[in-house]
């Protein structure tokens, strides 16, 4: 059994987003309660090719372990090379395959969701993995219960993998052709787990400890993932534990301490160098930082005014101008 399930812990996990769970952010959840990290998803052929643009997405920290990076990939074998390159570089804890991206630039090259139609590709895919890693460090898959609702085949992909050698599957309860619209079904994820030995960890609408709680009672999963909430709501992790271990809510996050992280999160970013200067880092933030305000007084007129900031000092004014009007 992977270590973070052991003596029946329920571990909370940060789904790998891309453009949003990169190292800073992890950071953040991890102070915030967030058990188990995952890199945003890496292409192997970007590995195979030493690309440092890809590379960078494979960054973590001692302190975030433990963490997994995820790979994403249509060819077993070229898959395998570029997990043992990761492994042999980073020694993350985990390796874990891309079956659930369900865009189109990853599924065109027959990556992520698209392997759902396929079972045999899948599953050389899995062995492929599976075998380049064994005795080094575990390999995992995250999937979509489908890729629509007609061909929704979670539990027979989920045995499959099972076979293939993964030792933990994670399930975002949505089909492909859902996207992220609609409500994940549970009752597929709650069906995967009874069908197979290993963890599943289940994923999909979690934004609160009482969403945790709910799954953890009410089905098999062994943990959840949570990834668009913690995007608006980074304390969801500390909320969730909390209502796990009381059965009571915390009080609503005050808006300084919510600002407070958000510049943190400014200046952290910046000092990475992941995005550039300053300016660049800054305005890959703008996205970010207007997932953070949503719920603040005035969201509308914050939402113009971060969809314009270009430095630190910028979103500290504006951050100035916000808790004074409240």
């Amino acid at each position: 059994m992977l270590p973070w399930f052991e003596n029946g812990a329920f571990p909370l996990y940060l789904a790998p987003m891309a453009g949003v769970t990169d190292v800073v952010f992890r950071q953040i959840c991890k102070e915030l309660g967030a058990d188990v990290m995952v890199t945003e998803f890496v292409s192997a052929e970007g590995i195979m090719q030493a690309d440092d643009r890809t590379r960078k997405y494979t960054e973590f920290t001692d302190g975030q372990r433990p963490v997994g990076v995820q790979l994403f990939g249509a060819d077993g074998e070229r898959m395998g090379e570029a997990a043992r390159k990761i492994v042999d570089w980073k020694r993350p804890d985990f390796i874990d395959i891309n079956y659930g991206c369900p865009v189109n630039k990853v599924v065109s090259k027959n990556g992520g969701s698209s392997l759902l139609k396929d079972c045999p590709l899948l599953e050389s895919v899995a062995r492929g993995v599976a075998k380049a890693c064994e005795g080094v460090v575990p390999v995992t898959a995250k999937i979509r219960i489908g890729w629509d609702e007609k061909s929704i085949n979670a539990v027979e992909v989920s045995r499959r993998l099972e076979d293939c050698g993964m030792q933990a599957i994670s399930i975002h309860g949505r089909t492909r052709s859902q996207g992220y619209g609609g409500e994940a079904c549970w009752e597929t994820i709650d069906a995967c787990a009874r069908a197979v030995r290993v963890p599943v960890i289940g994923n999909g609408d979690i934004a609160s400890g009482a969403d945790v709680a709910r799954r953890k009672s009410g089905t098999a999963v062994s943990g959840v993932m949570i990834g668009r909430a913690a995007m608006q709501n980074p304390w969801v992790f500390r909320e969730a534990k909390h209502f796990l271990k009381t059965g009571e809510l915390l009080p609503p996050v005050p808006l300084a301490e919510r600002w407070e992280l958000v510049m943190r999160h400014c200046r952290l970013a910046s000092e990475s160098r992941r995005y550039g200067n300053e300016r660049h880092a800054i305005m890959a933030m703008r996205s970010r930082l207007m997932a953070y305000c949503k719920g603040f007084p005035g969201a509308k007129e914050l939402r113009q005014r971060l969809a314009r900031v270009e430095s630190v000092a910028q979103v500290e004014e504006i951050a100035a101008w916000s808790m004074a009007a409240a």
